[in-house]
């Protein structure tokens, strides 16, 4: 699976080069079209992990920057910066279709994995190392308000991340000059690899746990929905803020990790953006 997805990344690299190239052809008079980017950070309430009755509360610094076809952002600042509905995540993404109604790109991004000294509950668990992570994005926008998406995430580096996949359902419900507000609700599933990572007991831990032995296989992993606002201070200023809950279902749910299959987060910051 590995191999084929790089040379899937070698051929969007291929066809990303084209496009480029066929657009430094082209005139362009609009440079904050062509170059837009924002800085700024959020307070965030979010789990310990996936599953964990203990919370954490930590500020997060996040900046995005587009240059035509090309996006750099941490999570949460793709959608800041007006790109969000084309389903672009973290990291570095370019889209191969852009119309009024498709959006398909690709994108990769640094997965930090898990440091199972973090948190109580996972002391003693293997840690999920640091890897790269390819995914191919696509969706469609039935109006200018509602838009479906879908993607496919895989671990390149092969440090047992595995893959996941998810499909969401987006509605900008709310929106005038200064002020849009947005909900949506999602499904994830994924491969046994990245559910066992994340969410097994192997045998070897199980003394150092007091868990039981436990190796899912493939399947579901959450469902989730939330609510995002931002609104406008000035030209260039602007706060933000969102509320979600998600459920772990399926081999996610069942694991001996899992204090509560339901979990809730909160976020709220302020950009500057040109």
């Amino acid at each position: 699976m590995t191999s084929l997805l790089s040379a899937a990344l070698l051929t969007v690299a291929l066809m990303s080069a084209t496009q480029a190239s066929a657009q430094a052809e082209s005139v362009t008079t609009d440079k904050e079209e062509n170059f837009r980017y924002l800085v700024g950070a959020a307070l965030a309430s979010v789990p310990e992990y996936d599953g964990a009755s203990e919370r954490k509360v930590k500020i997060r610094p996040l900046w995005a920057a587009r240059f035509g076809r090309i996006r750099i952002a941490t999570s949460g600042g793709s959608a800041l910066l007006g790109f969000g509905r084309e389903g672009v995540g973290p990291g570095a993404s370019t889209q191969l279709i852009e119309n009024d109604k498709w959006r398909v790109g690709i994108s990769l991004r640094i997965d930090s994995g898990r440091d199972s000294g973090d948190a109580r509950t996972t002391q003693g668990l293997p840690d999920v190392k640091r890897t790269l992570r390819a995914r191919l994005n696509a969706s469609y926008s039935f109006t200018k308000d509602w838009n479906a998406s879908v993607s496919l995430s895989q671990d390149v580096l092969g440090h047992e991340g595995g893959m996941t996949a998810g499909l969401d359902l987006g509605w900008r419900f709310y929106r005038s000059d200064e002020t849009e507000w947005s909900t949506g609700v999602g499904l994830s599933a994924a491969n046994g690899l990245n559910l066992r990572s994340y969410f097994g007991v192997p045998a070897s831990a199980v003394a150092a746990t007091s868990k039981p032995a436990y190796e899912p296989g493939a399947g579901l992993r959450d469902a989730h929905v939330g609510v995002n606002f931002k609104h406008a201070l000035t030209s260039h200023w602007f706060v933000f803020g969102g509320a979600g809950i998600g459920r772990l279902l399926g081999p996610a749910g069942d694991s001996p990790l899992v204090q509560n299959r339901s979990n809730t987060t909160a976020a709220m910051g302020v950009a500057w953006r040109n």
